[in-house]
């Protein structure tokens, strides 16, 4: 799906075709790198004394536990005399009774916790899954409470990375969404602020943001000039239960917008590199990179750039970075690079996207939307579109107005969704309180959701991030998924 260039260097400048479906890049002798992006179109016990006021339970419904000394018609004598109409044994001694109304059953619950033989009454408490379902509407105006579910597949369960889950995780952690942790946004800007011609985008509050720094203009104003980098830092960390607009998947997290990329979405390896080191030394802990050199890019060409990294690395920050969009067989850079995860694209199907490229080098895979690969595998349809990466950014290139887009699909967005869960990971305390870039890595491998052939693989890595098992205190192996077979 994508254009590769020719293989001579020695061009002028970096040049980028935005097409339909298709992204050319050509580098120059002074490397630059383009945007990543492709453009296609348990309910605990209550006290017998507490309030029932707040807890949901089934109505009607009361369980009562008998002593043993208790006769079976002293069982029936009382459950009379507290207004039960029917019962049904569901273990030994216990008993599930229906009463007339839920007014019935506050009485009955006092009536059976007075009788003499009654261990314990309690109403049939309701629990439910432990995930967090935001109230966002998936609308920029009307919809319905927790309808941002029809929209962002990829935060989901089956194909996706498992948000909700994941959130209950980071909550009960004391770290809702992600809190205490800052992701650095190192991309095109970010619409942070109401400033000149330039809006903060609705579904980001001022409250998000920690001050970033503009490479390109060499200013401290970090507005975006494309797009791009408003889409990945929504999906990094979109305003969450606002009910309004989408969700974000570190929405407790703090963002920092360094700018490295122009309005045309293409930077230099000096120019990312000094975003790098300023994201370091300003306390980010993740470091999201969605953008990505040509394939043919040696390390030995951009060397400032593996040192900036390496730099990040030891000072504790996770980098994050796109395998690249020209379904090709070896890992673009900076994700080739020893210290940076390195993210391939899946589907909505769970498969490898037909842009995404691929090699031995690459850490593991995660939604980046469009078409599957053309892999022989029952879960595959190349023959099918499929949806993109949807969230919040410019409609067209007024950074002033914003909709929702589903004009996004590439390893960009796929590096924001690891980013995020990175962040997760770091919030949720499984791996103590200050962990290792190279142990949080080794966390999200380990869980990730296995796909391809068994073990490490060169089109899917480790397999799918899986942000409920990263973040769980005791996770699951999870599950895995069928084998696709090579690409025809």
């Amino acid at each position: 799906m994508g254009f590769l260039p020719p293989r001579s260097r020695r061009v002028s400048a970096a040049v980028i075709r935005l097409q339909r479906g298709v992204i050319g890049v050509l580098l120059a002798t002074t490397i630059a790198t383009t945007a990543a992006i492709v453009f296609p179109a348990a309910a605990s016990a209550v006290p017998a004394s507490a309030s029932q006021a707040s807890v949901a339970a089934a109505p009607n419904e009361v369980v009562i536990g008998f002593d043993a000394s208790t006769s079976a018609s002293e069982r029936a004598r009382i459950e009379r005399s507290a207004g039960v109409v029917t019962a049904t044994t569901v273990a030994h001694l216990t008993r599930l009774a229906r009463v007339e109304n839920s007014g019935g059953r506050r009485a009955a619950l006092r009536a059976l916790r007075a009788s003499r033989g009654v261990t314990f009454a309690a109403p049939n408490v309701i629990a439910h899954a432990a995930s967090f379902i935001p109230n966002d509407t998936g609308s920029l105006g009307g919809g319905i409470p927790g309808g941002w579910q029809s929209v962002q597949w990829n935060f989901l369960a089956a194909d996706g990375v498992d948000a909700p889950d994941a959130w209950a995780n980071v909550a009960a952690a004391g770290h809702p969404g992600g809190s205490g942790v800052t992701i650095a946004v190192l991309d095109t800007g970010v619409a942070y602020e109401n400033r000149g011609r330039f809006r903060r985008s609705p579904d980001f509050t001022a409250s998000q943001f920690v001050r970033g720094y503009d490479f390109v203009a060499h200013s401290p104003f970090t507005d975006d000039h494309n797009g791009h980098g408003t889409h990945v830092a929504g999906t990094i960390g979109e305003a969450t239960n606002n009910r309004f607009g989408l969700t974000g998947l570190a929405w407790g997290a703090k963002l920092m917008p360094v700018r490295v990329l122009d309005s045309q979405g293409e930077g230099t390896a000096v120019v990312i590199s000094q975003g790098v080191r300023y994201a370091a030394d300003h306390g980010a802990r993740v470091i999201n990179l969605s953008l990505e050199f040509s394939s043919l890019t040696r390390a030995s060409e951009i060397p400032e750039l593996i040192s900036a990294i390496r730099y990040a690395h030891r000072r504790g920050a996770v980098v994050v970075g796109a395998s690249g969009n020209e379904a090709d067989s070896a890992i673009a850079y900076p994700a080739r690079a020893p210290d940076v995860v390195s993210v391939g694209a899946t589907t909505a199907d769970g498969c490898l996207a037909d842009y995404s490229n691929s090699g031995a080098t690459l850490t593991l895979v995660a939604p980046g939307g469009g078409n599957d690969a053309p892999l022989s595998d029952l879960h595959c349809n190349p023959n099918v579109a499929g949806p993109p990466i949807e969230q919040v950014t410019f409609t067209g290139s007024n950074p002033a107005r914003f909709g929702i887009s589903r004009e996004y699909i590439g390893t960009s967005m796929a590096v924001s969704h690891v980013s995020a869960i990175a962040a997760l990971v770091i919030a949720s305390g499984v791996l103590g309180r200050n962990p290792s870039p190279n142990a949080v890595e080794q966390r999200l491998k380990a869980t990730a959701r296995h796909l391809g052939s068994p073990g490490h693989n060169a089109l899917y890595g480790a397999g799918l991030v899986d942000a409920a098992t990263a973040t769980a205190r005791t996770p699951v192996t999870p599950p895995a998924v069928a084998a696709p077979a090579a690409a025809h």
